[in-house]
């Protein structure tokens, strides 16, 4: 749809509206530098670290892979968001900032100028430039390597080199939340010469992303070191950084899948940092005498997947009536030590596009056995529910495996290492799973697109391989709409069609709980649950 020029101008107002509306900070399980941040819990330290030292992270899970454009789960981005960089930035007010764009400016309602900064290179050497980013965008958006990011920069249908600090960008339709897209960690930019050498062992039959997982080279202000799957991986202070650099000389995240090991480590002072730390775990810690908790409200939510397109669960009635059968505030009470809220929708509270008007499915067990009466599955049934190395997730199989029971449906439960869970989900062989969900750019497009689009099944996001025509096509018309108003309506008619389809049940909107040694100053986990480390010091 062409624009005036005074048309024009009404955009712009309404797209840094949108932008501000998007920034209200709401309170991962499981996806930038972004997000609303708290006060340190009382006995943080805050102050009076010195540069250097050795950082020791002990964190659950390792990541997948260290390619931002071929990994989409927490554990990967945490990581390599300290090795890559975006084109911008979102402050603690989730308002758009500079990155490796000092400068952007609206060309028309598709189109938007760069300018890049000048004195940044990447780790090995190779300039950071025009030429830099439209080989990094056309990757993401290159359909035979199927991105699990690609959806995020779909919608941009050329990258053009205006010269070797300008890039322009043109996406097919007005999209208001593109800055707030790029500022994902999916948006990292990498070596052209790492890009390269993938494409190259692409062609000689190597998975895509795997050149660049082993050896991941961006511009930030950690480079990487080593990487001893299941184990651990380290980074190291990048000294030619071109912004402030890392105060630390080093950050090793070590994979400590017991959480009660995590807790000793820390208590010993053999770590500095312990992600997650359970809820019954909290007053512990705080009460250590060398270490307290960090607690940040998140964006995130926790949910029960069915896989829509195999049978029960190809049927809403059978999904509708196992989320009625599952007690949120149980599973908020019993696991949670009540740290939580009780999910009603995908959109966690504070994300632009979240409502509160949509009906939600409350726990009802009588209601559950009448709807799979009606679905013809009064006797019940037999079926699984997969998690992965999260103790909280294990414990909500269990507490849904009990539930389900009372209704004759038989279910064993099938506990993955987390790389190989997110594969054989993205495969689509599950019939039930728990997993997470994490906001990284403030609007609703980024879970509703993700979590439920036709374009996005399996790895991308959908892992439910939920398909609905008339969904999908609010989604689109939500990504082309530069109304404010119209697109808060889109998402929650779009909602109100995921709360009759019920392709899975939403739990809660959890709070990341961190263990941060006394000895640590700078540290902070935002909104998505992602490290906060560049500030780091440690007291020698």
């Amino acid at each position: 749809m062409a624009l005036s020029k005074k048309s024009l101008w009404s955009f712009l107002l309404l797209l840094v509206l949108a932008l501000f509306l998007a920034a209200c900070a709401g309170g991962g399980d499981d996806g930038s530098t972004s997000g609303g941040t708290e006060e340190p819990e009382e006995g943080t330290a805050t102050e009076g670290g010195e540069p250097g030292g050795d950082l020791v992270l002990a964190v659950l899970s390792d990541a997948s892979s260290l390619d931002p454009h071929g990994a989409n789960d927490v554990p990967s981005s945490v990581i390599q968001e300290n090795i890559f960089e975006t084109l911008v930035n979102r402050d603690e007010n989730n308002e758009i900032i500079p990155g490796l764009a000092e400068s952007w400016e609206p060309v028309d309602e598709v189109t938007w100028k760069f300018k890049l900064r000048e004195d940044v290179t990447f780790h090995d050497g190779e300039a950071f430039n025009a030429e830099a980013v439209k080989a990094n965008l056309d990757r993401i958006r290159d359909e035979d390597l199927a991105s699990p990011r690609y959806n995020l920069f779909a919608m941009i249908s050329e990258v053009e080199v205006l010269s070797e600090y300008e890039v322009q960008l043109t996406t097919e339709y007005a999209f208001s939340p593109l800055l707030a897209h790029l500022s994902h960690a999916g948006g990292g930019m990498i070596s052209p010469a790492s890009i390269e050498a993938d494409y190259e062992a692409v062609a000689g039959g190597a998975d895509p992303f795997s050149v660049v997982s082993e050896n991941p080279i961006g511009t930030g202000f950690f480079k990487f070191d080593s990487w001893e799957p299941g184990s651990e991986i380290r980074l190291v202070k990048n000294e030619e950084y071109w912004g402030e650099p890392a105060k630390v000389d080093s950050a090793t995240f070590r994979v400590v899948p017991d959480s009660q090991v995590r807790a000793a480590d820390l208590e010993t002072g053999n770590v500095h940092i312990i992600d997650p730390v359970q809820p019954n775990e909290v007053s512990r810690i705080n009460n250590s005498g060398v270490a307290s908790i960090n607690q940040q409200q998140s964006v995130s939510l926790a949910y029960l997947g069915f896989n829509t397109q195999k049978a029960p669960f190809d049927d809403p009635l059978v999904r509708k009536a196992i989320s009625h059968a599952v007690d949120r505030e149980a599973i908020i009470t019993g696991i949670y030590d009540g740290i939580g809220t009780v999910a009603k929708g995908p959109v966690a509270p504070g994300i632009f596009g979240h409502t509160d008007d949509v009906e939600s499915i409350e726990y009802d067990m009588d209601q559950a056995r009448a709807l799979l009466e009606e679905a013809g599955y009064a006797d019940g049934f037999t079926t699984s529910i997969w998690t992965n190395d999260n103790p909280q997730r294990q414990s909500i199989a269990v507490l849904v495996q009990e539930a389900l029971a009372e209704l004759n449906i038989d279910v064993s439960i099938e506990v993955m290492e987390f790389g190989s869970y997110i594969e054989r989900t993205s495969a689509g062989d599950h019939d039930m799973f728990i997993l997470g969900w994490s906001n990284s750019t403030g609007d609703a497009d980024y879970t509703l697109y993700p979590l439920f689009h036709t374009d996005s099944l399996g790895n991308p996001g959908n892992r439910s391989f939920y398909s609905n025509p008339e969904f999908d096509e609010l989604l689109n018309q939500g990504r082309r709409s530069t109304d404010t108003e119209e697109r808060m309506e889109i998402y929650a008619e779009a909602q109100a069609i995921l709360a009759e389809d019920a392709p899975m049940a939403y739990l809660l909107h959890q709070d990341y709980l961190v263990g941060v040694a006394d000895t640590v100053s700078g540290f902070d986990i935002d909104a998505t649950g992602i490290y906060q480390l560049r500030d780091v010091t440690i007291e020698q």
